[in-house]
């Protein structure tokens, strides 16, 4: 297939922004630019089947790097950046909050700053060629009560030092337009799950947990409610708003699938029974233990996506159940893979990079 067209993609080495990189190569006629700082979260075995396709240039970096944006800018000239790069565990924010100022906010600043000098060198600015797509999450909205969805026009009212960070960032954003007329876009989406998210979320740490006969701990009584997005739907949301959104608009995205915490581990442990029968563990729910919740624990989250179903004619293709169900067989199919983050192991395929290989 013929090559079309160039977008610069930070942070797709995480789970988010590697299953959007996958998809695009699936996909064909784009090249990606694949910018990732490879904090912890980042994971070159993600990208293992596209390492030698030459439509992926990885580049070790940080959306803090100003001249090393610059000239990818000008080498590659994409015509479109979309922004994954972003710490965002809130149990780690908690513990250690500067590190997501200081990439979600100052490096949210500075990515802004290279795509706005590039985008004002273009032939024509104004021509709508150019667009740049932050990503962003639900958290912003902070905590609802039994009932009430979040659109695109809730008050933001962040809770944790993670969600603080990503608010900051999507103001940035939106001064960018407001200010500038920069071509951006801003998604928020809902709770995600799927294929190579980081063990230490939910799903996946439950899964890799019950394989191993671990305790699966839930915070609390287990009742917080989240909004749960298979990724390759969400990936799906952000291709249609990177080609046909509004500039300066917010689109929000979720999977209508809204559980408690609780539900979820169930689920799992079911779906396990079922799928591992040989396991010595079954039945995996006695493996739930109760830990004290977390430092302000939003209750619940809830997407109205209504709007970006009416305005680009998306809907999420899988429902909570069936999507899980593919998680959970990507797992078992994927040991390997779960093991070599557990066990550290895949830090090891940074070791022989130097900064903007592959870039030069």
């Amino acid at each position: 297939m013929t090559r079309t067209r160039t977008w610069l993609v930070t942070g797709g080495a995480g789970f988010i922004g590697g299953n959007f990189v996958l998809r695009q190569m699936a996909r064909g006629g784009i090249q990606v630019i694949n910018l990732d700082a490879l904090t912890y979260a980042g994971n070159l075995d993600t990208l293992e089947s596209v390492k030698d396709n030459p439509d992926h240039v990885f580049v070790l970096g940080s959306i803090g790097d100003h001249g090393l944006l610059d000239y990818l800018l000008q080498r590659y000239r994409p015509e479109a950046i979309v922004n994954f790069a972003a710490e965002s565990h809130v149990d780690r924010s908690i513990d250690s909050p500067e590190a997501f100022v200081q990439t979600n906010v100052l490096g949210t600043f500075h990515l802004l700053e290279a795509a706005r000098q590039y985008w004002r060198q273009l032939p024509r600015p104004e021509s709508g060629a150019f667009r740049f797509l932050h990503v962003s999450t639900d958290e912003v909205y902070g905590s609802l009560g039994e009932t009430g969805k979040f659109t695109e026009t809730t008050r933001y009212q962040p809770n944790s030092p993670y969600s603080a960070s990503k608010a900051g960032s999507d103001h940035l954003v939106r001064a960018y337009f407001h200010t500038y007329g920069m071509p951006v876009l801003t998604t928020n989406c809902s709770n995600n799950y799927g294929p190579y998210q980081f063990p230490e979320k939910l799903i996946p740490l439950m899964i890799h947990n019950a394989l191993a006969g671990k305790a699966l701990p839930v915070y609390g009584k287990g009742a917080n409610i989240r909004d749960w997005l298979y990724v390759e739907d969400h990936c799906r949301a952000i291709e249609r708003v990177l080609e046909s959104g509004v500039p300066g608009q917010v689109y929000n995205v979720g999977g209508n699938n809204e559980k408690t915490n609780l539900d979820v581990v169930h689920t799992l442990c079911d779906l396990l029974d079922e799928l591992v029968p040989g396991s010595p563990h079954r039945p995996h729910r006695q493996l739930i233990q109760f830990v004290t919740d977390r430092p302000g624990h939003d209750l619940r989250y809830a997407i109205d996506a209504s709007k970006i179903r009416q305005d680009l004619d998306w809907e999420p293709e899988e429902t909570f159940e069936s999507g899980l169900r593919k998680t959970v067989q990507w797992y078992l199919d994927h040991r390997e893979w779960t093991g070599r983050v557990m066990d550290g192991s895949y830090l090891g395929e940074r070791l022989g990079l130097e900064p903007e290989e592959n870039a030069a």
